[in-house]
Order: C-alpha cells, then structure tokens, then sequence
C-alpha cells in the first residue's frame, strides 16, 4: 500500500464506499457509527498525543481498500459472470453469423 494521505481523506471515502454499500440507509449502520466513533476518539488534540493515530489511519486505509475491492470485484463478477445455456441461434448471433435455413421452412 502507498502513503496513507490525510486521515480526513481517508474517513470520507471509508463513508463513501459505505453508503454504496449499504445504500440510502448506511447511516443507521453500526459500521457507520464504529467508524466515525473511532476517528473521532483518535483525533490529535492539543490535550493528548493519541499514539494509536497511525494505526487507526492504516486499519481504515486497509478495509477501505476491501470494501472497494469487492465492491469492483462484484461489478465484474456481473458483467463477465455465465449465464447458463444459450441456444445455438444466440451463440451464432453473438460471434456474427446466422444458422443455415432447414429445409421444409421449420428454420
């Protein structure tokens, strides 16, 4: 994984990828409410040097990185995924050719 980037940067696509995720309802997600209730406890102040930043920041920057993932994976998995049989006239017509006429109009 590269640089991490802003925490902020990071909190917002985490709450991106969720929202897509979860649809219109992800803020009454208990993920939604994890996540900010932990950037929030480990924000730096002036009162406190928080130690557990950096590492807060990389767990989010990782399971940012899942959640797009299978969120392109299944994309995908969509698009290219089998579905099932096909007839031999829609298997033709998906290469560009046409099955030859059957003698007695039954083609």
């Amino acid at each position: 994984m590269a640089a991490l980037g802003a925490p902020l940067r990071t909190l917002r696509a985490l709450l991106r990828e969720l929202r897509l995720a979860a649809g219109r309802s992800y803020r009454d997600s208990p993920a939604y409410r994890h996540v900010l209730a932990a950037f929030r406890a480990h924000r730096v102040t002036s009162e406190k040097l928080c130690r557990a930043q950096q590492e807060l920041h990389f767990q989010a920057a990782t399971y940012l990185c899942l959640l797009r993932s299978v969120r392109e994976h299944e994309a995908l998995h969509r698009e290219y995924h089998g579905r099932g049989e096909r007839s031999p006239q829609e298997v033709a017509g998906l290469v560009g050719f046409r099955l030859p006429q059957q003698p007695g109009g039954k083609g």
